[in-house]
């Protein structure tokens, strides 16, 4: 798939098949992560990547909005340094080239937000975060096991010329 398809046929997936994603694709998802841009290049970043069930689980009962975590193949927290001056930015550039670098690899994805959330002081103790550090995004991964047809707000809905 090309940049442009991807970006255009990409959608949250919150079902997922019961099915290992290869090593070699899940480190080079993370790579185009570490590849994202961040404000004046501070890479404050920090992903931890949950493959045990048992965490798993454990983050689907204290997140609102993660209901689907413990389905998928592996949930990756992004973390960024509390001091970063784009932390907020930065982890968002990284969440999003790893979401459009599974969709390459017909890997599915959904954004969890987790930037000072109910969920975010426990799940930073359950994965060890270091006071140097913040829980900013996660995100699940996993090969698709349904296909969502919510649709777009049209380009004439969103853009304007000059003025508001």
């Amino acid at each position: 798939m090309n940049t442009i398809e991807v970006m255009k046929t990409r959608r949250s997936i919150r079902r997922y098949q019961k099915k290992k994603i290869p090593n070699d694709i899940l480190m080079d998802i993370l790579d185009c992560g570490r590849l994202a841009p961040s404000g004046h290049n501070a890479q404050p970043w920090k992903f931890v990547v949950v493959t045990d069930q048992e965490l798993k689980e454990k983050l689907t009962s204290i997140t609102r909005y993660g209901r689907f975590i413990k389905d998928a193949y592996c949930v990756i927290a992004v973390f960024c340094e509390r001091n970063a001056p784009c932390l907020f930015e930065d982890a968002s550039a990284a969440t999003e080239n790893l979401i459009l670098a599974a969709w390459h690899y017909g890997i599915g994805s959904c954004w969890i937000g987790s930037y000072r959330r109910d969920h975010s002081k426990e799940t930073e103790k359950l994965l060890n975060c270091p006071d140097t550090h913040e829980l900013v995004t996660m995100l699940t991964l996993g090969y698709p096991d349904e296909k969502p047809v919510r649709g777009k707000k049209s380009l004439e809905e969103v853009v304007s010329f000059n003025s508001f």
